[in-house]
């Protein structure tokens, strides 16, 4: 699972980045023993997300039991230690740590970013479990954080910036939706969470085997919420999202060919047909007559 952006693992326990650091830890057996961090607490707020693994985590000397979609919350000051039962399974996990001063900046912002943080130093709830559907949908948004980070785009500070508040601001209102039951639908935030993980997977595979098979529900269901939401099938959907981002990839001088394989089609006879039956011309026509109308606007 994306090998490339692993992080070996340090027992460091202290922020170097003003605001945040996040790591995504896959430990192999002989690294372990040195995963055995010592019982500690620390200035900063530490989002804890469990993979895999056979351990616990101790928080003021309780021992509490992890599975696959645990997230612990360790406010600053909090004693904590997380405990490795069996050091042949595969221990998997991101670690999200969020300064004090980032905190504060965050929350004179909106306090929606600080709902959840302000719940875990109040009442002293630091776990939460999510089911299969959501914490797919957390971990695509870290991983795209993770990938924002390791890469050397244009516009990567702003786009990192945009993905920690979205990543923020996903837990909060998963945490006050939980705690506010009436006011969510199990299937509205099915359908929330096929759109944010179609929008960010547009170049990949997006059948609607692939998206059953990634949300843990039948690709009948699926079939089902777009068609009472949208009114629209799901192939119809990723295909006019897919063609809009086409377009602008287009109308940005990317040349025709390129644009269309990097917005997830797979040959240029079907996206050819395809774009001609939305817009009406052929992506060269569409492109000429933009620059025409932009060249005669400029007069």
């Amino acid at each position: 699972m994306k090998k490339n952006l692993q992080t070996a693992f340090s027992p460091r326990q202290y922020m170097l980045s003003q605001d945040f650091e996040i790591y995504y830890y896959n430990d192999s057996h002989k690294d372990r023993l040195r995963c055995q961090v010592k019982e500690h607490a620390h200035d900063y707020y530490e989002f804890y997300f469990f993979l895999e693994g056979n351990v616990s985590i101790r928080i003021d000397n309780v021992e509490h039991p992890l599975k696959t979609g645990s997230m612990v919350l360790i406010p600053p000051g909090v004693s904590h230690q997380a405990v490795i039962h069996d050091t042949e399974i595969p221990y998997r996990r991101f670690v999200f740590w969020v300064s004090g001063s980032f905190y504060t900046k965050l929350s004179e912002e909106s306090g929606d970013y600080v709902y959840l943080m302000q719940k875990a130093q109040k009442h002293g709830k630091y776990i939460s479990c999510y089911d299969m559907i959501s914490f797919n949908a957390l971990q695509s948004k870290i991983f795209r954080l993770i990938e924002e980070i390791h890469s050397e785009r244009f516009g990567k500070t702003a786009q990192i910036s945009l993905c920690v508040q979205d990543l923020l601001l996903h837990l909060n209102r998963t945490a006050y939706d939980k705690d506010h039951p009436n006011t969510t639908d199990k299937e509205q935030g099915l359908y929330r969470h096929l759109l944010q993980y179609i929008e960010t997977h547009l170049d990949e595979e997006l059948s609607l085997d692939s998206l059953a098979g990634q949300f843990y529900v039948s690709k009948y269901h699926i079939a089902h919420v777009f068609k009472e939401n949208l009114g629209l099938s799901v192939h119809r959907y990723i295909t006019k999202k897919r063609l809009a981002m086409c377009r602008d990839a287009i109308l940005g001088q990317r040349e025709i060919g390129e644009a269309c394989l990097m917005c997830g089609f797979k040959d240029y006879s079907s996206f050819f047909r395809s774009f001609k039956k939305e817009y009406g011309l052929s992506p060269k026509a569409y492109k000429e007559r933009f620059l025409s109308d932009s060249m005669t606007a400029d007069l």
